[in-house]
């Protein structure tokens, strides 16, 4: 992040490749965590009927080994590649526009330490707009993501990534794509603005103390407070975008959040709390570290 009342030296495309450059390397190591925190949200709680053998997730490391176990080491992958499309052009997009999008919120000629409240406006506003653009892709991460292992004989519904944008459209149809788009513009705009705004300003606060420098230090402790303030805030809403994405029987963002409240009970809001974190946490601490370092590389 660009300091307060400072111009970027980084060129405009310059920042929406670093952007997404630094997001793709974070999804790469981080989608295992991704993987276990979408099986978790979406198991229902057991019926009485399942009580005996109980849930089949149970925890993130928990979840991990059951599917490494089950599927293969490959299924932790699973939708990796529309995990990167989204990326590519979420990540880009709402990372690489924020700098000009808070800018222009305060105004060019802003002198001085920029505001919270602009900052969260500025990361409301680019997670907004980029996930508008970006939700076919995450709907088609999540719906790989969601396949666990089916029985010999029976086929899966995606090949692949391309199979799965093809499909949707064929049996849904071209607005599928944007199912959930209600519940994962308010997570996405949320989530951004309490990864970006608290980065940015937790950055500002840390290069303040006597001692510290703009280094990896500032950068990991930054982002791991991004990531923290990020799921806080976010998870009950990344639950229901979840659930939405990976059943097409919800009929609103309304809907699923009533019968999830009734059937699971108000904790299934931050079921996958952990791995959320954990992914996350990693996650941003990752893309913030990796930010950094792009950046020097398209500087002018």
């Amino acid at each position: 992040m660009a300091g307060d009342g400072l111009k970027s030296e980084i060129s405009f495309i310059g920042s929406l490749l670093s952007s997404a450059i630094a997001a793709c390397f974070a999804e790469l190591c981080t989608i295992p965590l991704d993987t276990a925190k979408v099986r978790l949200q979406l198991q229902r709680k057991a019926s009485t009927a399942d009580t005996i053998g109980g849930a089949k997730y149970r925890g993130m490391l928990g979840t991990i080994v059951t599917i490494a176990r089950e599927e293969g080491l490959s299924a932790l992958w699973k939708g990796i590649i529309p995990g990167l499309h989204r990326q590519c052009v979420y990540g880009g997009l709402r990372i690489g526009l924020y700098e000009p999008v808070k800018v222009f919120f305060a105004g060019d000629n802003f002198m001085g330490d920029i505001s919270l409240l602009t900052k969260i406006l500025a990361a409301l506003t680019t997670g907004a707009l980029a996930i508008m653009v970006a939700n076919p892709t995450d709907l088609v991460k999540v719906r790989l993501q969601a396949e666990g292992k089916l029985p010999p004989g029976v086929p899966r519904r995606y090949s692949g990534a391309l199979n799965a944008y093809s499909t949707i459209i064929r049996q849904e149809g071209l607005e599928a794509l944007w199912t959930g788009i209600g519940p994962n513009i308010a997570r996405n705009a949320i989530i951004n603005a309490a990864e970006l705004a608290s980065y940015d300003q937790v950055k500002q606060t840390i290069l303040k103390i006597p001692g510290f420098t703009d280094s990896v230090f500032t950068h990991l402790l930054a982002g791991l407070v991004a990531g923290f303030f990020a799921v806080c805030i976010g998870s009950p809403v990344d639950v229901v975008k979840s659930r939405m994405m990976g059943d097409s029987t919800y009929k609103s963002t309304v809907d699923c959040f009533i019968k999830t409240l009734k059937n699971d009970g108000p904790l299934a809001f931050y079921k996958g709390f952990i791995p959320n974190f954990g992914r996350l946490g990693s996650w941003n601490v990752i893309m913030f570290l990796a930010l950094e370092q792009v950046k020097k590389f398209f500087a002018r």
